[in-house]
C-alpha cells in the first residue's frame, strides 16, 4: 500500500505539473493566432468577397478581430447584411461587423456618369451598375437575400474608429486585409495618422500592371482595376502611408485562377455550412480577393514576387483611377511606395489549399 501511495503521490504531481505547463502556455498559443482585420467590400451571398472571408475565418491559426464593410461590389448596407448572415451561418456570430463607408471621397456615380461622356464607358462599375440580384438599387435598399434575412446587428462602431482601437491594442501585430475600395483606411489615416505604423503589415488586392488576358472588361483600359478606381483619391493616400509592409495582388495574377466546375466539385464533398454555402451561391469567376487571402496564410502557393512602386492616378482626365507602376530606379520618387506584388503561383497547391480552407469546420471562438 506504501508503494502504491507513493505511486499515485508521484502521478498526481505529475499531472498537476502537466496541467500547470498547460494553463502557463495557453496564453502563448492564443498569442501565436494570426491577428487580422478584414476590410471588404462584402457583396454577397457567395462570389470572392465571402469565400475569401470564409478562407481567412476557417484558418485554424487566425484571430479575425472584426470585417469592416463598404460600398463595392454592392452598396454598403446589402453587403452588412450578406456579412451578418455569413457569420450565422458558420457559427461565428460574435465577430464584430463594423459599418464603413456609403461613397467613395470624392468620386461618385453622378461624376462617372458625366466623366464618361468625355473619356469612354467603363463596363463595370460595382454598386453604381452591377446587377447582382435584380434591379439596380439606391445606397440604402436592401433587396431580398437569398441567403434569409441574419437574426444579429452590425456594431454601432465605425470601421476607421475599430482599426484604429485594435492597432493601439495589438501594435504592430495586427495584419489589415484590404480587398475593396480603400476609403475606410482612408478615413482611419485623417482620424489617426500615425496608424498605419502600429499594424503589422497591409494585405491588398488590387491594381493592375499588364495583364494577360482576353477578358473585355481590361482591354481598352488595361490599367483600371476596380478597387482602385472606385475611390482613387483613397487609394492613393493609403498606398502613400507609412506601412510597415505592403503585398499587393493585382489582377495579373488573379486571372491565372478560375472557380471553374471541377473546383465546385471538390468544395461539393464537405457537408460543413461554409462549403454548403459555397456551393449554393458558387460563381465561375476569378479567385481575386481568395488568392490574395490564401497567399497571406500560406505564402508557399506563390512562386515569385516582384517589388515595384505603385501609385494610383487623381488626374481626372483619361487616367483617372488607373494604376502606375515603376521598377526600383524608375519611380518619380514622390511618395509612392515599395510594394511586394505577387508575379506567379503554384496553381495547382493553391487550389488545393484553397478547398481545405473551404471545406474543413469552421474554427469555434477564441478566449
Amino acid at each position: 500500500m506504501g508503494s502504491m501511495g507513493s505511486w499515485v503521490h508521484r502521478s498526481m504531481g505529475s499531472w498537476a505539473l502537466l496541467a500547470c505547463a498547460c494553463l502557463t502556455a495557453m496564453p502563448a498559443q492564443a498569442q501565436e493566432r494570426r491577428k487580422v482585420y478584414i476590410d471588404q467590400d462584402c457583396a454577397g451571398p457567395g462570389g470572392t468577397d465571402m469565400q475569401a472571408i470564409l478562407a481567412i475565418l476557417n484558418a485554424p491559426d487566425t484571430d479575425v478581430l472584426g470585417i469592416g464593410v463598404l460600398t463595392g461590389d454592392q452598396w454598403r448596407d446589402e453587403e452588412i447584411q450578406h456579412t451578418l448572415r455569413l457569420l450565422e451561418i458558420v457559427g461565428r456570430p460574435e465577430i464584430p461587423v463594423l459599418p464603413g463607408a456609403v461613397f467613395p471621397l470624392i468620386s461618385s456615380k453622378e461624376y462617372i456618369a458625366k466623366w464618361e461622356t468625355l473619356h469612354g464607358k467603363i463596363s463595370y462599375q460595382g454598386a453604381w451598375n452591377y446587377r447582382h440580384t435584380g434591379a439596380v438599387h439606391g445606397p440604402y435598399e436592401i433587396p431580398p437575400m437569398p441567403e434569409g434575412a441574419p437574426s444579429i446587428a452590425a456594431s454601432e462602431e465605425a470601421a476607421a474608429s475599430f482599426m484604429i482601437r485594435m492597432v493601439h491594442k495589438y501594435p504592430h501585430q495586427v495584419t489589415i486585409y484590404a480587398a475593396g475600395p480603400m476609403t475606410n483606411l482612408a478615413v482611419a489615416l485623417t482620424l489617426d495618422p500615425h496608424f498605419p505604423e502600429l499594424t503589422k503589415e497591409l494585405i491588398v488586392m488590387g491594381g493592375v500592371i499588364s495583364p494577360v488576358t482576353s477578358d473585355p472588361q481590361f482591354g481598352p483600359a488595361p490599367r483600371r482595376e476596380f478597387n482602385f478606381w472606385m475611390d482613387p483619391e483613397a487609394a492613393r493616400a493609403v498606398l502613400h502611408a507609412r506601412w510597415p509592409r505592403i503585398v499587393l495582388t493585382t489582377v495579373d495574377i488573379s486571372v491565372k485562377t478560375r472557380m471553374d466546375k471541377d473546383l465546385i466539385a471538390r468544395v461539393t464533398k464537405s457537408t460543413t455550412p461554409a462549403a454548403q454555402y459555397v456551393v449554393k451561391y458558387a460563381e465561375g469567376s476569378y479567385l481575386w480577393d481568395e488568392l490574395a487571402a490564401v497567399a497571406w496564410l500560406d505564402p508557399s502557393v506563390v512562386t515569385k514576387t516582384r517589388k515595384l512602386y505603385i501609385d494610383v492616378s487623381i488626374d481626372h482626365g483619361p487616367s483617372y483611377g488607373e494604376t502606375l507602376a515603376w521598377a526600383p530606379g524608375e519611380q518619380p520618387g514622390m511618395g509612392e511606395p515599395l510594394v511586394e506584388v505577387l508575379d506567379e503561383l503554384d496553381k495547382p497547391k493553391f487550389y488545393d489549399r484553397f478547398v481545405v480552407l473551404l471545406t474543413r469546420p469552421t474554427p469555434p471562438p477564441h478566449p
